[in-house]
């Protein structure tokens, strides 16, 4: 008896260092993600070739364009992370977003520096904070969030529909949108954060870390539009 029991804690205690481990490596590519990306978009920005690109993508009809694209490579990008038989392709799905972030990312980066360059700031370090918070609050409460996938899939339809009359019609969605966007951000990261500890497989660190930067993403996109809109 004694044996069975020390089996079953040496099992234990070999799960929770293997799960422990899992979430180690998810946040460690996340934070080099975010490097990564903050990288690119300092590099992008000083180089005129892609600030012409950027003013391109904006033009005309270009932006709807632009997020079809955006929409397919992250679909790819998705895939290749997910992918159980090879590292290699799960951290060119991760590195292909981040990439595709940053470039979708450059046009109102040019933007508000131009208006503002201490906004970017604002906005970076409002993201964190918030993103923090929710991660925070998620690892402590020892809730499951699982549920929120389907608000998220609704939210998602809709804001998509929205954005897209937006570009076809010509409208500005305004301030509402970008708070309303801001709610479903941050629902995003609480419910990819939930994920994290229940749901991802040990080996998959990489995915997991994709699922959180493109939540966080999506936050300090619309945290700087936010600002943009409010100083109007």
């Amino acid at each position: 008896m004694q044996n069975m029991t020390s089996a079953a804690f040496g099992s234990t205690a070999r799960a929770v260092s293997e799960r422990a481990e899992f979430i180690r490596k998810t946040y460690f590519n996340l934070a080099v993600a975010l490097l990564v990306f903050a990288g690119c978009e300092w590099l992008l920005m000083s180089w005129q070739p892609a600030v012409e690109l950027a003013a391109r993508m904006v033009s005309g009809g270009n932006w709807l364009f632009v997020l079809l694209v955006f929409m397919g490579i992250s679909w790819v990008a998705n895939a290749w992370a997910a992918n159980p038989s090879s590292i290699g392709t799960q951290y060119a799905g991760l590195y292909l977003y981040v990439i595709a972030e940053s470039i979708v990312f450059l046009p109102l980066l040019i933007f508000a520096y131009s208006v503002d360059p201490s906004s970017i700031a604002q906005a970076a370090i409002l993201t964190g904070a918030l993103s923090a918070g929710l991660m925070f609050y998620v690892f402590i409460s020892g809730k499951d969030f699982s549920f929120l996938g389907s608000i998220l899939t609704v939210g998602f339809f809709i804001s998509l529909a929205l954005i897209v009359c937006a570009i076809l019609f010509g409208f500005n969605l305004g301030f509402w949108f970008s708070g309303g966007m801001i709610v479903f951000a941050a629902i995003a990261i609480i419910y990819q954060t939930s994920a994290v500890v229940r749901v991802y497989e040990n080996s998959q660190y990489v995915s997991a870390a994709l699922g959180l930067f493109a939540a966080i993403a999506l936050l300090f996109w619309y945290i700087l539009q936010f600002i943009q809109i409010s100083r109007k």
